[in-house]
C-alpha cells in the first residue's frame, strides 16, 4: 500500500510537472506569435508583380467620371466627379446617394458629346472640411465678351470656385458660391483641370496651354504660352492661398512662390506644360507632385513637377526637341534653358504617342498616383498611371506602372489585370486616391461627354 501510495504520488508529480511544461510552451508559442505580429509591419514589401491584380466594380451608369475624391471628414464617403456637371456620392457601406451632390452643369459652357476637354474637371476639399464644410470646383464656364484678338472670340472661361456642404452632409449649398480664380481660354481643349491642396496647405490648380495645335495661333504669344510667365497664366500649375485674399483677388499669393517677387506671374507654381490634365501628391515619401502631361503627336510625360521648374513645352516634346513647323519630325537641337533663363527639367516617365511615325500606343497620358493603401502590398510606392487609348475610336485605355527612382527615365510596364487581361476595354479617364491611399480608376466607353457607361473601380489583388 505504501508503495502504490508513493508510486501514485510519483505519477501525480510527473503529471503536474508534464501540465507545467505544456502550459510553458503554450504560453512562449503565444508571446511568439505576438512578437510576430508585432513585427508584420517590418516586412519587406513584396516585389511589383508579385500578387495578381483586379478591378472591383464602385459604381456604374455615369457619363464621364474623371475623377475620385474622398471628404477629410471621417465618413468615408467618395465623391465622383462627372465631366457632364454634377458629383456623386459613394457612401462607406458602397451605396450611392441617390442625387447629385452638387449640380453645376447649368454652370458649363455647352459640351460637344462626340469629344471635348471642357466641363467640370476637378473638385478638392479644403484641408479643414470636417469644420468649415468648404470645397473647391474647377469648371469650364461660358466665355467673357471679346477674345484674344479682334477676329477671335475665347472659347470658355476656366473657374475654380468654392463652395460650402449644407446642413445636409449630402448636399452642397448652391447659393455658397464664391468665385476664386478665373482665367480666359481661348480654344475648348487643354484645360488642364486638377485641383488639389498640397502638404503645405495651398491650392495647386493645372490649366493646359490654351488649346490649338503646337502652342500657336490666337490666344498663344511668340514662343507658345508654355513658356510665357508674364503675360498669362495658361501652360502651368498654379498655387494660391485660398485662406488669404490681397490685390482685390479672392485668393493669396504664398511667400516662397517662386515669381512672388517678378519677373513672372506671381500664381505660377511651375510653367512649360501643354496639357496637365491630372496631377497628384505623393501620400507617402516625400510627398511628391507628378503631373501627366498630354503631348501633341510624338511623345506623352509624366513630371516630377519641383517649384519654379520648367518642364519643356513647346521647345521641347518629352525629352525631344520640338519643332512648331512639323510636329511629326522632333529638331535636331534646342535651347536647353528658358527664355526665361531656366534649366529645362525632362520628365520622369515619357510614352510614344500613338501617331509616331515609330510606333507608338496612346492617344493621350492620363496622370495618376503613388499606391499608399493597405491591401496590395506589391504596389507600395508604386506610380500608377495609364492611357485614355490607342485610338480615338477604339476602346483600349490601359494602366501602367512604375517604380519612382530618381531624376528618370522611369522603366514602366502595363499593370496586368485579371478581368481586364489585354487591356480594359474601355477609355481611361482618370485615377482617384482615398485617404488610406487606395486608388480608384475611372473609365467610360465613350470618349466624348455621353452616354451611362461611366463606371468607376478599385484598384484590388485578384480574388
Amino acid at each position: 500500500m505504501k508503495n502504490h501510495l508513493v508510486l501514485n504520488g510519483n505519477t501525480l508529480r510527473s503529471a503536474h510537472q508534464l501540465s507545467i511544461k505544456k502550459s510553458l510552451m503554450f504560453l512562449i508559442a503565444g508571446l511568439l506569435v505576438i512578437m510576430l505580429s508585432c513585427k508584420k509591419n517590418d516586412t519587406p514589401p513584396l516585389p511589383p508583380g508579385s500578387q495578381v491584380y483586379d478591378l472591383q466594380l464602385v459604381s456604374d451608369n455615369l457619363v464621364s467620371p474623371v475623377t475620385v475624391v474622398e471628404a477629410p471628414d471621417d465618413s468615408h464617403r467618395l465623391f465622383i466627379v462627372d465631366q457632364s456637371g454634377k458629383i456623386w456620392i459613394i457612401n462607406a457601406d458602397g451605396t450611392k446617394v441617390p442625387d447629385p451632390f452638387i449640380d453645376v452643369s447649368s454652370e458649363l459652357v455647352p459640351l460637344t458629346p462626340d469629344y471635348d476637354e471642357r466641363g467640370l474637371l476637378g473638385l478638392a476639399f479644403h484641408p479643414d472640411y470636417k469644420t468649415n464644410g468648404k470645397f473647391y470646383l474647377f469648371y469650364t464656364a461660358p466665355p467673357n465678351a471679346g477674345g484674344p484678338d479682334p477676329t477671335h472670340k475665347w472659347d470658355n472661361l476656366t473657374r475654380v470656385s468654392e463652395f460650402t456642404v449644407s446642413s445636409d452632409a449630402n448636399h452642397a449649398d448652391l447659393s455658397t458660391e464664391k468665385h476664386v480664380f478665373e482665367a480666359n481660354h481661348p480654344e475648348f481643349n487643354h484645360n488642364g483641370g486638377t485641383i488639389a491642396f498640397g502638404p503645405d496647405g495651398y491650392l495647386y490648380i493645372s490649366i493646359g496651354d490654351g488649346g490649338n495645335a503646337d502652342d500657336i495661333g490666337p490666344g498663344h504669344v511668340a514662343g507658345g504660352n508654355g513658356q510665357d510667365i508674364e503675360q498669362n497664366l495658361l501652360g502651368n500649375i498654379l498655387r494660391i492661398d485660398v485662406n488669404t485674399t490681397g490685390n482685390g483677388k479672392n485668393y493669396g499669393i504664398p511667400a516662397d512662390n517662386p515669381f512672388v517677387s517678378g519677373p513672372g506671374l506671381p500664381e505660377i507654381y511651375a510653367y512649360g506644360f501643354r496639357n496637365p490634365y491630372r496631377f497628384s501628391f505623393d501620400l507617402g515619401g516625400d510627398h511628391n507632385l507628378y503631373a501627366g502631361d498630354a503631348g501633341q503627336s510624338l511623345y506623352e510625360e509624366i513630371d516630377k513637377v519641383d517649384k519654379g521648374g520648367d518642364y519643356g513645352w513647346n521647345i521641347k516634346e518629352g525629352t525631344h526637341c520640338f519643332d512648331t513647323a512639323n510636329d511629326l519630325v522632333s529638331l535636331p537641337a534646342c535651347p536647353e534653358i528658358s527664355p526665361a533663363g531656366t534649366s529645362l527639367t525632362d520628365p520622369v516617365i515619357e510614352v510614344p504617342n500613338s501617331a509616331n511615325p515609330a510606333g507608338g500606343k496612346t492617344i493621350a497620358i492620363v496622370g495618376g498616383c503613388v499606391y499608399r493603401g493597405n491591401t496590395i502590398q506589391s504596389l507600395t510606392g508604386q506610380y500608377l498611371f495609364g492611357s485614355l487609348s490607342g485610338d480615338f475610336t477604339a476602346q483600349t485605355g490601359e494602366i501602367f506602372m512604375a517604380t519612382p527612382a530618381g531624376p528618370g527615365p522611369w522603366t514602366y510596364s502595363q499593370l496586368a489585370l485579371k478581368s481586364f487581361p489585354n487591356n480594359l476595354g474601355q477609355y481611361l479617364k482618370g485615377f482617384g486616391q482615398g485617404l488610406s491611399g487606395e486608388v480608384y480608376v475611372v473609365t467610360s466607353s465613350e470618349v466624348g461627354p455621353q452616354g451611362t457607361t461611366g463606371k468607376v473601380y478599385k484598384l484590388i489583388v485578384a480574388l
